[in-house]
C-alpha cells in the first residue's frame, strides 16, 4: 500500500510536467500572435508562387518586360580586373588612341512650338510606355534626357527622326 501511494505521488508530478510541456508557454503564445514579421500579403504571396514556377527562359522574359515597362536601364557593374603584368622597360611606348564612344545619351534640348504635336508622337514612338499626357509633359519640360546608354546607330536614328519632326536633339 505504501508502495502504491509512493508510485502515485511520483506519477502526479510527472503528469503535471508532461501536460505543461504540451501546452505553450505564455511567451511562445505571445510570440505566435504578436510576431515582429507582418502577415504576408496574399496577393504578393500568389505572385511569388507564380514566379517560382516559371522556367529560366520565362523568368528572363519577365525581367525584360519589367525593365521595359518600368524604364529600367542596364547598369554595368564594375569588375575588379586582375593586376596586369608589368611591361618590359625596353619596349617602346605606343601612343594610345582615345576610345571611340559607343554609348550615347539622347537629349531633347528644345523644339519648335509649331511642330509640338509631331514631336509628341515621335516621343511616344520612342518610349512606348508613355501615354499621350506623359509624352506631352515630357516634351514641354525640355531640355530633357530621352534615353541613356543608347548605341551609336540607334542614337543617330532617334536624333534624325526628332530633328525631322522639328526638335533640337543633342547626343552626349
Amino acid at each position: 500500500m505504501i508502495a502504491a501511494r509512493n508510485a502515485a505521488m511520483l506519477r502526479a508530478p510527472l503528469a503535471r510536467s508532461l501536460a505543461a510541456a504540451a501546452r505553450p508557454t505564455a511567451a511562445v503564445a505571445a510570440a505566435r500572435w504578436y510576431s515582429d514579421k507582418p502577415a504576408a500579403n496574399p496577393e504578393l504571396t500568389a505572385i511569388v508562387d507564380k514566379i517560382a514556377k516559371l522556367t529560366l527562359t520565362e523568368t528572363a522574359d519577365l525581367i525584360g518586360m519589367l525593365k521595359e515597362r518600368l524604364n529600367i536601364s542596364e547598369v554595368a557593374v564594375p569588375v575588379a580586373a586582375a593586376p596586369a603584368a608589368a611591361a618590359p622597360a625596353a619596349a617602346p611606348v605606343e601612343e594610345e588612341k582615345p576610345a571611340e564612344k559607343t554609348q550615347f545619351k539622347v537629349k531633347l534640348e528644345k523644339f519648335d512650338t509649331a511642330s509640338k504635336a509631331k514631336i509628341i508622337k515621335e516621343i511616344r514612338a520612342l518610349m512606348p510606355s508613355m501615354n499621350l499626357v506623359e509624352a506631352k509633359k515630357f516634351v514641354e519640360s525640355a531640355p530633357k534626357m530621352i534615353k541613356e546608354d543608347v548605341p551609336k546607330e540607334e542614337a543617330e536614328k532617334m536624333k534624325a527622326a526628332l530633328e525631322a519632326a522639328g526638335a533640337t536633339v543633342i547626343l552626349e
